[in-house]
Formats: C-alpha cells, structure tokens, sequence
C-alpha cells in the first residue's frame, strides 16, 4: 500500500508504511487522510493553548468542523445529519479514533467519542420523537449528550446502580447521584441508568435527561490525567423526566446497557493503542538521539529490547482489534462482540499501560517534569488509568469474557 506519514518503522500502523492489508479500501485510505489533516490543521497547533487556558478545548467549535470537515458525522445516519461515507465499515471509526488520539494533550474530541457512546441507544432503541429531539444537533456538533450510568456505590458493578426513577403520572421522578460522568459539564442530554424496577439488572431503565431539568447539579470532578475535557459529579434531587423520555421498555435497560458497552470498549482500544503507539514513537526518537556512556541509547541492547516489546504489544493489539473491527464489519451483532470486546480493551489498557513505563524509563528523569523532550511521556502515563478503568476495570472485563463463554 502507498506510504503515509511517519516512516520511522512502527510509529504508524503497519498498512501506513507500505505493508499489505486486506481490511483496507481507496474508501478507508482517503478517510484516513481526511482525519489526518484535520488533526494537523485544527488540533496540533491550538491544543497546548487550550489546556493552559483551563477551559478545556473549543468543543462545539471544533465539532463543527469536523462536521463539516467531513470526519465526525460519518457514523451516523443520514436522515439525521450523518454524513456516512460510500462503503462505511468499523474500520471507518477504528481509523478515526485512531488519528484523533494523535493529539498530544489528553482529551481533545473526547467528547466526540462520548456522543459515540451516549447516542447509540437513543438511535437503536429510542422512539421517533427521542430521534428527532436529539439526533440531529448531537451530530452536527449543536449539542452533546452523555452517558451516565456509573454511580458512587456501583462502577463495573452496574447491576447494583441506586439511582431511582419513581413514575408518579406522566412523569419519572429521579433521586440520586452519578460519578465519573465524562463531558458532563459540557452535556445537554445524558443517557441515564436509573432503577424504575426490583434490585438487580432487571430492574433499570434508560431514560433520555436534558440538563435543563429542575432538581439536577453538575460539578467537575479533577481528575489524575487532566487533560482538556471534564469529568463530573452529577446529583438529582426530585427531578422530573417526561415518560416519553424512557429509551427503549421500562426495566429492560440492563441489555441495551450492556451491548452498548461493548462498542465503547472498541472505541477506548482505538485510542489507547494509539496512545501506547505514541510512547513508542517518542521513546525510539529520543533514542536516537540521546547519549549516554559514549553511545546512543539505541546502540544499548537493554534499551533495543524495551522497545521490542513495545512494539510486540501495540503490533498484537492493532492485530486484536482488526479482528474485532472485521467482525463488525461482516455485521456480527454487539450482543455477540462481548467477550472479544472485553479482552481487547484489557489487551489495550495493558500495553498501555507497559509503554507507559517503558517510555519513561527511556526517558529517565525528561519523563517526570511536565516540560522538555519528555512532556509527551509525563502526560501519557498520567492517563494510563483513564484507560484501564472507565468502561469495566481489567479485573471485571476479564471475568466478563469467561463468564460470556458459558463454559
């Protein structure tokens, strides 16, 4: 395949520098270029004002060009403002989250990849009226929507969520709290998990909530990575949703929950192993580079050998997660992608984790000051956890994938 960006071997995936693929089309290899310039033009050069500025990144500014770029409203449907392209496939998403997690400052369009999540079950199982309410502004980049399922008391352990929903005529009334919430300050709608049931999964609902609403509070929550996006603190006292809000059938939002899952597991491994990627090609370059005893730190065999295992890592996930995307793309369902999705966002988490480390140590005393040659690195292992923790800790998603074998 024709060449495309960085050459240095294994700083871009293995078709980018020549290698042959089956998954790829002429379709994929413009998307690819689309997604590229945007990242070059629109965020590379504003993302170190943005996150000194402490107001987060331009997001319904920046949404819209992508909108209108052409790189963010591909996957969607057109009748409400999606802009799919001819021969759409999950290799389309897996080549944008990709490139967008390029970015050097943790968080630029992560809202977008929370509105990839939160949207879903509004558009597979809300009612017209939920489509039309929200679909279109979300897509163009007018509004945002968030999902917000985890609670202070119940993480991974979702069936066991508290937050109730009381139906008193035509109305829920909500009385809880929600934690963790990404892009909550930022959100319009969020996508709520809420017990309308009995204890346990067969006992919640989704419910459309507009931020709007009398009785909720936001507040953002600083995280270890920091970064340009926001997490929040979200608590409902007495609030009212109209019936019409519910998504899908009272008490049987556990499964729409749960699937959707699985495509925001595909998503976080999109970008995690970009971002393990990322160490790799500022561990090499640096390496190249810099002397220690007399030498290059790449002419030391111990160094040679850090970052063949790097590279082993991230080449195996890309491969793990070209699987998943092939799978999707000859229509396997997300209620069969549950194993395989909770096994790759561990893979992803944890080879993100080992060139986090790696890279630092490469680094030496660069990757512990947020400034220098090492900044890149510092940022990057502060962010490891946000990847090994939001969408099912590594501990829960491995069981998940045994327990989803039924052996």
């Amino acid at each position: 395949m024709e060449k495309f960006g960085e050459q240095t071997p294994f700083c871009e995936p293995y078709w980018y520098q020549g290698y042959h693929s089956p998954y790829y089309t002429e379709s994929h290899i413009a998307f690819r270029a689309k997604c590229r310039a945007f990242v070059e033009q629109e965020i590379l050069p504003n993302e170190e004002e943005w996150l000194e500025s402490g107001k987060g990144y331009p997001y319904k500014e920046l949404h819209r060009k992508g909108y209108e770029a052409g790189v963010l409203g591909v996957i969607y449907p057109s009748e409400y403002g999606g802009t799919p392209i001819q021969g759409y496939n999950a290799f389309h998403e897996l080549i944008q989250q990709d490139e967008f997690a390029r970015s050097n400052v943790p968080g630029v369009l992560g809202q977008h990849a929370i509105n990839s999540m939160a949207l879903p079950p509004v558009l597979n199982c809300g009612s017209e009226f939920l489509k039309q309410k929200v679909a279109h502004d979300v897509i163009v980049g007018d509004k945002t929507i968030c999902l917000a399922i985890s609670e202070p008391g119940a993480g991974s352990d979702v069936a066991n969520i508290q937050t109730s929903a009381v139906r008193e005529g035509n109305h829920y009334v909500i009385n809880g709290a929600k934690k963790w919430i990404t892009g909550g300050l930022w959100g319009d709608y969020f996508t709520m998990a809420c017990r309308t049931g009995g204890p346990g999964m067969l006992g919640i609902s989704f419910l459309l909530v507009d931020r709007d609403t009398p009785g909720i509070n936001i507040r953002q929550m600083k995280t270890q990575a920091g970064g340009v996006h926001n997490t929040s603190f979200i608590t409902l006292e007495d609030a009212r949703v109209p019936v019409d809000h519910l998504i899908g059938e009272e008490n049987k939002g556990f499964m729409v929950l749960v699937q959707n899952f699985n495509h925001e597991r595909f998503v976080i491994a999109a970008g995690t192993n970009r971002s393990a990627r990322k160490c790799y090609e500022e561990a090499v370059k640096w390496a190249q580079k810099r002397k220690t005893f007399g030498k290059r730190l790449i002419d030391h065999q111990v160094i040679r050998a850090k970052l063949a295992e790097m590279v082993r890592l991230i080449e195996a996930t890309h491969d793990n997660m070209e699987r998943v995307a092939h799978q999707y793309a000859c229509g396997v369902p997300d209620a069969k992608m549950g194993g395989a999705c909770a096994l790759l966002k561990v893979m992803a988490s944890r080879t993100f984790e080992f060139c986090a480390r790696e890279a630092s140590q490469i680094f030496g005393g660069s990757s512990i000051v947020q400034e220098g040659p090492g900044m890149v690195v510092e940022r990057l292992y502060r962010g490891v956890r946000a990847s090994a923790i939001p969408g099912g800790s590594e501990e829960i998603l491995l069981d998940f994938a045994m327990r989803n074998a039924k052996l």
